[in-house]
C-alpha cells in the first residue's frame, strides 16, 4: 500500500517514535512540581521546548505547546483579536485558508466582529497588494497560511507581513504544512502549527506570540504554558513532536529536492496519460511533496475507492466526497475544477516505484468511473515540446538503455525521452536498442553533463 495523503498526517518518524517510547518512563510526572520525578519532567518539557523554538526560529518563551494544530490556531486568533480590542475588531484572512482558520473567523463575526477575506489568483496564491488594501485602521489581526493544504502552493508571507507590519497589524501565519521544511520567513507576530503534519505524534500544536504583541489569553485562567494552553501537558508526545522536528529538518534539503522530481513527473505525466484533466497550484511556488489534479466527469469519491483498491491512499477536495458534499473551499476560491479532485502529497521516503505504478494504475481508474458514468471518451493531450529526462548519469551501460526501456511507454506516442548519461558505449547502444525496438533515434546533443540522446516514441 502506496500512502500519499502526508498533507493529512505524515506517518510518524522513526525518530518520534523512539522519542516517545523513552520519555514515556522518564516524562509522566508533573512538571510543576519540585521533587525529583517533576523536576526529570520538567527538563524533557524545556529541552523539547527549546528545540521546537530553535526550529521556528523564535525564543523558547514565546512558543506554548497545545493540544493541537486547530487548538493553536482557535487560541492565536482569539488571544491577538482580545489583545488589540481597543483598536478595534476588523479580522483579515485569505479565500484559502485551512477551515479552523475559517471557523474562527465566523466565531469572530458572529461576535459582533468584522472579516475581510482576501481572494486568490487561479494559482491558489494571495497578492501582496490585495492584504495592503484589506488592512484598515479598526484591524486587528490579519491571517495567512505559509503554504495550502489543499494544492501545496507557496503564499508570500515574508512580504504580506511587511506590508502588515508597516500598518502595525500583527500577522498570524498557519504553517502547519511547511514548518517541517524550513523555517517561516518574514517579520510576522504569530505562528501555529501542528506536529502530526511533519511525522510528530499527533495531539500536539505550537502557538507562538513574539514578544510585543498585544495578547489576551481567553478562556478560564490556567497555570500551565504561560496561560496560553490549559491542561496538563503530553510531555512524552511533546518530546516526540521536537525531536521528529529537529530530524525532518536535518533531513528537509536534500528530501525536498527528491520529491520535487517525483511530483513534477506527476504533474506532466498525469495530463498524458489522462484525457480531460486540469493539475491546480502554483507550478513553481509550491510544497515539494504536493501536486493535485481534477478530472472532469469523473465522481472523486467513486475515484479515491478506486484508487485505495488499486494500493493508494489519496485525498481529494472534491465536491463529490462524502466527507464534504460541497466543493472544496479552496478549488472555488481559485476558480478551477472540482470534480474528479485527486491531491497526491508525498510522505518523507516515498519511493520513486510507487510513483511510476500511481501513473501505471491512474489511467484505468478514471477510465473505469467515467465509464461506469456514461462520460464521453477524450485523448489525453500530447505535449510534443515537454520531454520525460532519464538521469544515467555515473551508470555504466546497459544500465541507461534498461532506464529508457522503462519509461519509453509512459510518454505519448510522439513524445521525447531525453537520456543523460556519460558512459561512451550509450552511443551505441541507444541507437542500436532503438533499431530493434522500432523507437526513433533523434540523435545527441551536449549536455551540462555527460551526453544528451533525444528517443522519440514511434509506438
Amino acid at each position: 500500500m502506496a500512502y500519499f495523503d502526508a498533507a493529512s498526517s505524515a506517518p510518524l518518524h522513526p525518530v518520534a517514535r523512539q522519542a516517545l517510547q523513552a520519555s514515556l518512563d522518564e516524562g509522566w510526572a508533573d512538571p510543576a512540581r519540585l521533587y525529583r520525578e517533576g523536576r526529570r519532567a520538567r527538563m524533557l518539557l524545556d529541552a523539547a521546548r527549546e528545540a521546537a523554538a530553535e526550529a521556528v526560529g523564535c525564543r523558547a518563551d514565546e512558543l506554548v505547546f497545545t493540544s493541537s494544530g486547530t487548538r493553536a490556531v482557535h487560541a492565536g486568533v482569539a488571544g491577538a483579536l482580545a489583545g488589540r480590542r481597543r483598536v478595534g475588531r476588523h479580522l483579515i484572512v485569505s479565500a484559502v485558508e485551512h477551515s479552523c482558520v475559517l471557523h474562527a473567523a465566523d466565531a469572530h463575526q458572529a461576535d459582533g466582529g468584522t472579516v475581510t477575506q482576501v481572494a486568490v489568483d487561479r494559482a491558489g496564491a494571495v497578492s501582496v497588494a490585495a492584504y495592503a488594501r484589506a488592512l484598515r485602521d479598526d484591524t486587528a489581526l490579519a491571517c495567512l497560511q505559509s503554504a495550502n493544504h489543499e494544492v501545496g502552493t507557496e503564499q508570500p508571507v515574508a512580504e504580506v507581513a511587511g506590508v502588515c507590519r508597516e500598518a502595525g497589524v500583527p500577522l498570524l501565519v498557519d504553517a502547519a504544512q511547511s514548518l517541517g521544511w524550513e523555517r517561516i520567513e518574514g517579520d510576522w507576530s504569530l505562528l501555529t502549527a501542528s506536529a502530526h503534519k511533519w511525522g510528530g505524534p499527533s495531539g500536539v500544536g505550537l502557538l507562538v506570540v513574539r514578544k510585543g504583541v498585544r495578547f489576551a489569553a481567553q478562556g478560564p485562567a490556567d497555570e500551565r504554558e504561560s496561560g496560553r494552553a490549559a491542561g496538563f501537558e503530553n510531555i512524552p508526545a511533546i518530546v516526540a513532536a521536537a525531536a521528529s522536528l529537529r530530524a525532518v529538518r536535518a533531513e528537509a534539503a536534500q528530501e525536498a529536492v527528491r520529491l520535487r522530481e517525483l511530483t513534477e513527473r506527476i504533474r506532466a505525466q498525469v495530463p498524458r496519460l489522462v484525457p480531460d484533466v486540469e493539475v491546480v497550484g502554483d507550478p513553481e511556488r509550491r510544497l515539494p511533496g504536493v501536486v493535485t489534479f481534477s478530472c472532469l466527469y469523473v465522481d472523486g469519491e467513486t475515484l479515491l475507492h478506486e484508487l485505495d483498491r488499486a494500493g493508494f491512499s489519496v485525498s481529494s477536495g472534491s465536491s463529490c466526497t462524502s466527507s464534504t458534499l460541497t466543493p472544496s473551499h479552496v478549488l472555488r476560491a481559485m476558480g478551477v475544477l472540482s470534480e474528479g479532485n485527486v491531491r497526491v502529497s508525498l510522505p518523507f521516503g516515498t519511493a520513486a516505484e510507487d510513483v511510476e505504478r500511481f501513473l501505471e494504475v491512474l489511467p484505468g481508474a478514471v477510465a473505469g468511473v467515467r465509464e461506469k458514468l456514461g462520460a464521453p471518451v477524450g485523448e489525453a493531450v500530447v505535449d510534443e515540446e515537454e520531454v520525460l529526462v532519464v538521469d544515467s548519469l555515473g551508470k555504466r551501460c546497459p544500465i541507461p538503455v534498461i532506464e529508457l526501456a522503462k519509461v519509453i511507454g509512459d510518454v505519448p506516442v510522439g513524445g521525447l525521452v531525453r537520456v543523460l548519461s556519460d558512459d561512451e558505449a550509450a552511443r551505441l547502444d541507444i541507437p542500436a536498442w532503438c533499431e530493434m525496438r522500432g523507437q526513433e533515434y533523434v540523435g545527441e546533443e551536449p549536455a551540462e553533463q555527460g551526453t544528451a540522446y533525444l528517443v522519440r516514441r514511434v509506438g
